[in-house]
């Protein structure tokens, strides 16, 4: 009879171990071919796992929760005319324990000898590529360790919360942040108790909200963070989408929405200030040539997360409107993979739709700027008109939020990405 074995899938090219973040389905259950078996999550994004076949559920090998390497056998399904095997009969007769042997006691070292774990590196050593321990550390805690500047003896110092004593990312991202906080004179936070009583209720983060308090803290303490300002006409624009929606649908196949108009403004934008399209290596600017832009999703209300559209620059707005569905789609059916969040160059978050008027989004690293766009809404203002002067009008009007970092940028520099933006995308709904 048939068995299908199902391994921890490798779910994007730096990616090299998953959690098991819940099983679909349990030991002994019938499943239909492409219906979700198990959820498994990585640093970056959640992702549901079909299973390839029909059949029954013969074994679950990982527990939820755990972590383990690309490749790892998760489960076993059995083929549709395979039975789920059942579990042993418990033994009915008591028998007597026998007692386990001692375990034996492993000779103390001579002095002077060298252990596996001391023989890691030498004191105040770079973050190893390679050795004995290196098992113990993935590719993405090492890599933060030398962005941060570690040593090994500080690395393996670490604490650590994953499987088998892992040290995973959030545990080397909460080791420099406290470091960073000691040799600024900053005291411990100290962690709140709740009141007791019966109008408290404490819950648990999800894996979702953890992954953005990681990412959310991370930037604020490598970026100092400055937001700029404006408002744009959206007037012609609201009009021109109203106006080309249906015929837009039937002829690329994709819906008219706003997300594309904004990604290709920015876009222009950055072609006129390509500092905000960089990223900061120590006392260098890394400047990009090609425009990969992510943009803000809402996955239910678990919070946001920000898939890239990869080459936007060379996308004809239709691609654009056609790419925006497409990994819209994919985000909020937990669709996305790891690659789909990484590589980005600009960030932009279309906070209106969620009845946002304007915010101070947080920059997504390592990028240097991310957009806001918020409501738009009907509202009374000054415009110049060519025979009257000076009239008050109904426009549709929305606040556009610029954080960037300050490091690179400055305040005149923010407020001509803005100035460049509004008048690219206030054009639109006259010539698109």
């Amino acid at each position: 009879m048939a068995r299908v074995e199902i391994t921890m899938p490798q779910m994007g090219e730096s990616i090299t171990e998953g959690t098991v973040v819940e099983w679909h389905k349990k030991s002994g259950e019938r499943i239909e071919q492409d219906e979700t078996l198990l959820e498994i999550g990585t640093d970056k994004v959640d992702t549901d796992v079909p299973s390839p076949v029909g059949g029954v559920v013969a074994e679950i090998l990982v527990e939820e929760g755990e972590t383990v390497d690309v490749g790892t056998l998760l489960a076993v399904i059995s083929d549709e005319n395979e039975e789920a095997p059942r579990a042993p009969e418990p033994v009915k007769e008591a028998t007597e324990p026998v007692p386990e042997p001692p375990a034996p006691v492993a000779p103390e070292p001579p002095s002077g000898h060298v252990t596996e774990a001391s023989a890691f590196a030498p004191k105040d050593a770079a973050v190893p590529k390679q050795g004995a321990s290196d098992s113990f550390f993935s590719p993405l805690v090492r890599s933060i360790a030398e962005q941060e500047g570690l040593s090994a003896s500080e690395l393996t110092s670490i604490t650590g919360s994953g499987r088998d004593g892992r040290v995973t990312k959030k545990d080397v991202l909460d080791y420099v942040a406290g470091r960073s906080a000691e040799g600024a004179g900053f005291p411990e936070p100290q962690p709140v108790e709740p009141a007791a009583g019966p109008e408290v209720r404490v819950v648990k983060m999800d894996r979702t909200r953890q992954i953005i308090a990681e990412h959310m803290v991370h930037s604020k303490a490598t970026s100092p963070h400055v937001t700029s300002f404006a408002e744009a006409d959206m007037t012609n624009l609201a009009a021109f989408i109203q106006r080309e929606k249906e015929a837009f649908l039937k002829r690329e196949g994709a819906k008219l929405t706003y997300t594309p108009f904004f990604v290709h403004a920015a876009i222009e934008a950055l072609r006129e200030h390509p500092v905000l399209n960089a990223s900061v290596n120590g006392d260098e600017i890394v400047l990009r040539e090609d425009f990969h832009i992510n943009i803000a999703v809402a996955v239910g209300k678990t919070g946001l997360v920000a898939p890239v559209i990869r080459n936007a620059g060379r996308q004809s707005f239709a691609d654009l409107a056609r790419s925006v569905a497409d990994i819209s789609h994919r985000a909020r059916n937990k669709q996305l993979h790891p690659d789909d969040l990484q590589g980005g160059t600009f960030t932009i978050t279309n906070i209106g739709p969620v009845g946002g008027l304007k915010g101070t989004p947080i920059i997504n690293q390592p990028q240097v700027a991310i957009l806001a766009v918020g409501r738009i809404q009907k509202r009374p203002v000054v415009i110049e008109d060519p025979k009257l002067g000076d009239v008050i009008a109904v426009r549709q009007m929305a606040w556009l939020s610029l954080s960037y970092d300050h490091r690179i940028i400055d305040g005149a520099m923010g407020s001509s990405f803005l100035t460049s933006f509004i008048r690219i995308v206030e054009s639109m709904g006259i010539a698109s």
